[in-house]
């Protein structure tokens, strides 16, 4: 197995639409403390974005927009490597023969594709159905000691360890480690505006329901003012927020924001109520995401400098991952070269 120097992250988003808030505090904020601390690679999965129906135009536009868009941020491509996954072979080869690893009863328990089927099941792509065998190779194969992880993401990961041991015992070899969790802070999983028990997500109609990265500062202000919340004051401990998924919500999105704990903001607006708070939540995601917002215009329309950056980083995961390959091919019994 070949060793790396210290632990190394991968980690992907897709890209689906408009930067929103749950992007940044649950996956961006900490790409740009873990590039600081382990050797990244950060990948913009658009192999996974046409597991659903899309429009192609759309998909090229939005992968350049996010890209801006974590540069923005914060992630430097000097410092991690950034780019797109179609451009790297081993993404789609390396899936093919980890497809024949993975059981059809592990793909079965994966409660993401029921989730995302729905009731069409016959008629979801094959794609969707393999996705999580995809992500097992995005991460395998980069020999990726550690995968930021959010609840929804889980599952996914404990089937790439389960592929990663089936394949290590079933051709005798010690090629891929077993990927870890990589514990994340607060807010991890940021909740929508109108309804603290769903996600935020670019696919709600209401645009009340999150904060989008390009929001104006009066829009984020009227939007957090709108939020839904109860009537009572904030507690002065968690544990008081146990029942009220609204509350606890904007509580999670200040603490990420402000570099505190819940216990933190409790401990400072426990006993006020939303109309203190709200506000002094609007004015700090204001503070935080102007400067982002004002890179990230700069940021999108120059074409040139964003394909570079991909095409760049393209080249650094590929110099990487094309020798794990190589292995994974040899380990299997395919000829070389």
């Amino acid at each position: 197995m070949t060793d790396t120097p210290h632990p190394r992250v991968f980690s992907g988003i897709q890209p689906t639409g408009d930067l929103h808030l749950g992007n940044y505090l649950g996956a961006i904020m900490n790409w740009v403390k873990m590039q600081e601390t382990h050797e990244c690679i950060f990948c913009i999965v658009d192999m996974h974005a046409i597991t659903m129906k899309h429009d192609p135009k759309s998909l090229a536009r939005a992968t350049r927009e996010l890209t801006a868009g974590l540069i923005a941020s914060g992630v430097d491509p000097d410092k991690a490597i950034l780019f797109h996954q179609s451009a790297v072979p081993m993404h789609g080869q390396l899936t093919w023969i980890l497809d024949c690893v993975a059981r059809i009863g592990w793909l079965d328990r994966m409660t993401q594709f029921k989730d995302k089927s729905g009731a069409d099941k016959e008629g979801a792509s094959a794609g969707l159905y393999v996705y999580p065998v995809l992500m097992a190779a995005d991460i395998l194969g980069y020999k990726a000691t550690h995968v930021p992880v959010g609840e929804d993401q889980k599952q996914h990961l404990e089937l790439a360890r389960d592929i990663a041991e089936k394949f290590n015992r079933d051709f005798g070899v010690d090629l891929f480690p077993i990927p870890e969790p990589f514990i994340q802070g607060a807010a991890t999983r940021v909740m929508s505006l109108r309804d603290g028990t769903a996600k935020m997500s670019k696919s709600d109609p209401s645009e009340m329901s999150r904060i989008n990265m390009l929001d104006d500062g009066d829009t984020i202000m009227r939007k957090f003012k709108k939020a839904k919340t109860d009537a009572d004051a904030l507690p002065s401990e968690v544990a008081g927020l146990a029942a009220r998924p609204e509350a606890a919500n904007l509580v999670n999105i200040h603490a990420a924001l402000s570099g505190q704990t819940a216990a933190d903001v409790l401990r400072e607006f426990g006993g006020q109520g939303f109309g203190v708070f709200k506000p002094a939540l609007g004015e700090l995601a204001v503070e935080k995401l102007a400067p982002i917002a004002e890179r990230f215009r700069e940021l999108k329309g120059d074409k040139k400098t964003l394909d570079g950056i991909l095409h760049r980083g393209a080249q650094q995961a590929n110099a990487i991952a094309e020798p794990i390959l190589q292995e994974a091919k040899r380990a299997v019994g395919f000829l070389k070269g």
